[in-house]
């Protein structure tokens, strides 16, 4: 095959001593989860445990991925072109984003942590595709590399947090496969995940920390440097990591402590370090998109308060934390309030990354039936915000905020299979994905 020819999924297969071309499943299409009437054709796996696919191999979930074609068309070799589905400009004022942790489902050898890319592509075919009105987007928790051990899971009670992030260093060793970067460049694994998730009808972004303190700057020549906001190459810098990110297929950008930004609220702010300023960051978003030319960028603000205009006026899309999907009908008169603003929305929290335990998998699933469903016309939807716990139950011991500050290693024999047997909850889990498989069934006909 022509090198120029192969797509970057081909490219990763080679890497990985695979073929490139896929077989039929005859099997799948009997087991798995499909959208009711006119949606009949949107497909995935669900009423399973993530270990089901985690310990496949690459190929084989790809090919399962390839198996749910929304078009019915079976792809004997990967398909060149692929685009992102489109819902135009303003797609993350109605979007459903679901935070995977990446890191946490990476492969665990002993103590060391890597190839999370694959197992981002691997839970691929169980992610419901996206519905007719709205965008289900995947939102990546770590891209850069952790400041506090990358590369390596640490016990449950040491902090290994993956809100410490450098710039200027590639991406994470969490996440990026070392092992074939001769094959494959870092860029190209990424760029691979984004084609596979667009086949399946789904948008990605990722998570980003404006906290000062929270970014260093790799220098090759000596001790990283502190990230200063007043610094205008630490801005450039910034900008352009982030832009890089778009122009690999990303979509989406989750901003942490975005609330806060301009010192607004800092009575509540629990970040480290400064933040931008709020013309500042009015410039960043603007110069992203500019800069990457990519006009229908979704920036999403982490909590949001009434002062919408404020939120909207510095280039989001949509913000979390402003209602809970515990009450249906506030849902759809808060849907109903903002029916006439098409470019920002705040956003229905079902669970966030400083959750630490405590909602029932009912209270949950009722806050996604909410979430999916409340409003009046489709096109007037809330968007939502879930986190991997709402579609893969976590183990009992351990819940959102804590596997965002630490990265244990659950493994029983030091490999990766068992971690991921042990990373999620068993039997109720594998009941509750089905009864949101059900949900997400009903929701894509919209």
């Amino acid at each position: 095959m022509d090198n120029n020819s192969l797509t970057v999924v081909d490219k990763l297969l080679l890497a990985l001593g695979e073929d490139t071309e896929f077989k039929k499943e005859k099997n799948l299409e009997t087991v798995a989860f499909k959208g009711q009437n006119r949606a009949f054709m949107k497909k995935w796996v669900a009423n399973i445990e993530p270990y089901e696919l985690l310990t496949l191999s690459v190929k084989n979930t790809i090919n399962k991925t390839i198996n749910l074609s929304e078009s019915g068309v079976f792809y004997k070799n990967f398909p060149k072109n692929v685009t992102t589905p489109n819902y135009g400009d303003n797609w993350g004022r109605l979007a459903n984003y679901i935070e995977l942790n990446n890191r946490y489902i990476a492969e665990m050898y002993g103590n060391k942590c890597k190839n999370g890319i694959f197992s981002m592509i691997k839970l691929l075919p169980a992610i419901p595709p996206s519905a007719f009105s709205w965008a289900n987007c995947i939102i990546i928790s770590q891209i850069f590399p952790n400041i506090y051990g990358d590369g390596w899971a640490k016990p449950a009670d040491i902090e290994n947090s993956i809100y410490g992030i450098k710039l200027n260093a590639g991406y994470s060793e969490n996440i990026i496969s070392t092992d074939i970067k001769e094959k494959i460049s870092a860029e190209e694994q990424l760029m691979a995940f984004n084609s596979l998730a667009w086949f399946r009808g789904i948008k990605t972004g990722f998570r980003m920390v404006i906290s000062a303190d929270q970014i260093k700057i790799a220098n090759k020549n000596g001790q990283d440097i502190s990230f200063d906001w007043k610094n205008k190459d630490h801005e450039e810098l910034f900008i352009n990591e982030c832009t890089k990110l778009m122009k690999l297929g990303f979509e989406a950008m989750f901003i942490d402590s975005a609330k806060h930004i301009g010192g607004y609220d800092l009575q509540n702010y629990t970040g480290v370090g400064a933040l931008p300023e709020y013309k500042q960051m009015q410039h960043i978003l603007y110069e992203i998109r500019k800069r990457s030319k990519k006009t229908h960028i979704s920036f999403v603000g982490e909590k949001s308060t009434d002062d919408f205009a404020r939120y909207k006026n510095m280039g989001l899309n949509t913000g979390t934390d402003f209602i809970t999907g515990d009450d249906f009908n506030k849902v759809k008169e808060l849907s109903e309030k903002f029916k006439y603003d098409r470019i920002y929305a705040p956003g229905v929290e079902i669970e966030n990354d400083n959750y630490e335990g405590g909602i029932t998998y009912e209270q949950r699933l009722n806050r996604i039936n909410t979430g999916l469903f409340g409003f009046y016309r489709a096109s007037d939807k809330l968007p939502t915000f879930m986190q991997t716990n709402d579609i893969f139950p976590l183990r009992y011991d351990t819940s959102t905020h804590k596997i965002m500050m630490t990265n244990p290693s659950y493994s029983k024999d030091g490999t990766p299979k068992s971690h991921f047997k042990n990373a999620f909850a068993k039997k109720d889990g594998k009941e509750y994905n089905k009864k949101l498989g059900e949900l997400f069934s009903f929701a894509l006909e919209f």
